[in-house]
């Protein structure tokens, strides 16, 4: 054969090679338009970050639009204390990154946004993936024309179990709030004496007479605290009854053997759980504690790093994982949690305060439905300003919350009306609590 025969001959070969090529192609769409009944590809058009705060609190939710028309998806962003950071983030990175990307494979796009920053796992960027990891489950949704909780294996229970915050300065405000919360169908019900430490039970504050910190700074001594929630629980236990669920939050405000002393006695009155009785730097302390009681432990609201959950729950240290959905990243990371959980029978309870948006709370419920191994989600109120920003909120009815039967989230935004309401002045950072001689409490 000489060269031209040679070089004919490649030619045909590289022909017939891009023949197979495009009849593969051509296959291969013709097999993704049956398996999806004619729906054509969805590509990504944009990502951006929405900002609202109808009830005074600051809401950040992510908006994903797609190449069908009409077609898009929410997710929560909220990250109270930064979040004009999260709306950089989404708008100036996560917006170039996704644009043009497949919507449909959720997995593939959360694994590559998030090394796309090399460094990971801070509460910014995890509120930003998570904003567009639910929001790819709610076109998801949408497309499939089912509640996400049927895309990942349909109901468990009927309804969301919640439990409430009551509280009061004294016991008797305590045990007014707690008798409202009964006669409204709670169950399960959280109990605080003032606000996180009972701050108002401490009297010392040298370091306000020494001019140390500032005006805005709160003083919290650990005895007062521990005294006062003792005797919280021994008066609610004796006004109100063994049926009702009592939980706690110790909100890591006090020295962690502190804290397990302070558990150990609160034995005696069956707490459903104890939270966050360690920060995240002190998880070492866990193993002491659960030699000490078996009282139900429940942590995980400030943790970001697979690293801070995963020895917990695998050594059964913890037996609630009360992650925050969008500082984890989102709902694709919080389904692989929960199947984490059921392996060594630890419980849901995702947090869910008033600084996570209605479509935030709505991926709380749809993967509380889904779970086997849920435990209690945190109830919210929504006031009515917020249920017209965000059209299909969930409901709460005597206890339990209840969702939009709709497809995706079933959670919409009015973004004309949710322009209105402006993120308030103050940018939302945690003012100091102090020891009296001024030593910061964490968190």
């Amino acid at each position: 054969m000489d060269r031209r025969e040679m070089l004919e001959a490649l030619g045909f070969g590289a022909a017939g090679l891009l023949g197979l090529a495009g009849r593969r192609q051509d296959a291969s769409a013709a097999e993704y338009a049956r398996a999806t009944k004619g729906l054509p590809p969805l590509k990504i058009t944009d990502v951006r970050a929405i900002l609202t705060a109808p009830q005074g609190i600051r809401l950040c939710v992510v908006k994903v639009e797609t190449s069908e028309p009409g077609l898009y998806g929410l997710g929560c962003a909220t990250f109270n204390q930064r979040p004009l950071t999260v709306v950089t983030a989404v708008n100036e990175y996560l917006r170039p990154f996704a644009k043009g990307r497949d919507a449909e494979n959720i997995e593939d796009m959360w694994q590559n946004a998030y090394t796309s920053s090399y460094w990971r796992n801070g509460p910014v960027l995890n509120n930003a993936l998570s904003g567009l990891d639910q929001a790819l489950w709610d076109i998801k949704g949408k497309r499939a024309n089912m509640p996400v909780y049927q895309l990942v294996g349909g109901k468990c229970r009927f309804a969301v179990d919640c439990y409430t915050h009551c509280g009061g300065g004294t016991l008797a405000q305590v045990e007014e709030s707690v008798r409202r919360a009964m006669e409204r169908g709670f169950r399960h019900i959280r109990i605080q004496r003032g606000g996180y430490g009972s701050p108002h039970l401490s009297k010392q504050a040298d370091f306000k007479e020494a001019g140390f910190g500032a005006p805005v700074d709160s003083n919290m001594e650990v005895r007062p605290y521990v005294k006062g929630t003792l005797e919280m629980f021994e008066h609610i236990r004796h006004t109100c009854g063994d049926d009702v669920e009592l939980l706690h939050d110790i909100h890591e405000r006090i020295p962690p053997i502190e804290a397990i002393n302070l558990v150990k006695r609160l034995e005696q009155y069956r707490p459903f759980f104890i939270e966050d009785p360690f920060s995240p730097e002190d998880i070492g302390y866990f193993k002491l504690l659960r030699q000490q009681t078996c009282v139900p432990i429940a942590m995980g609201e400030l943790y970001n790093n697979p690293h801070e959950w995963v020895g917990l729950m695998s050594e059964r240290l913890i037996d609630f994982i009360r992650v925050h959905i969008s500082q984890i990243g989102g709902f694709s990371v919080a389904r692989k949690i929960a199947a984490l959980g059921e392996w060594f029978n630890v419980r849901s309870a995702w947090h869910g305060p008033g600084d996570v948006s209605p479509v935030g709370h709505a991926a709380n419920a749809h993967l509380d439905l889904a779970i086997w191994n849920f435990g209690i989600q945190e109830a919210v109120s929504f006031n009515e300003k917020t249920r017209e920003v965000f059209p299909g909120a969930p409901t709460i009815e005597k206890g339990y919350m209840h969702i939009h039967e709709a497809p995706g989230w079933g959670v919409d935004i009015d973004e004309t009306l949710a322009a209105k309401f402006p993120l308030p002045e103050h940018p939302g950072y945690w003012e100091p609590v102090r020891r009296p001689d001024g030593t910061a409490v964490r968190p």
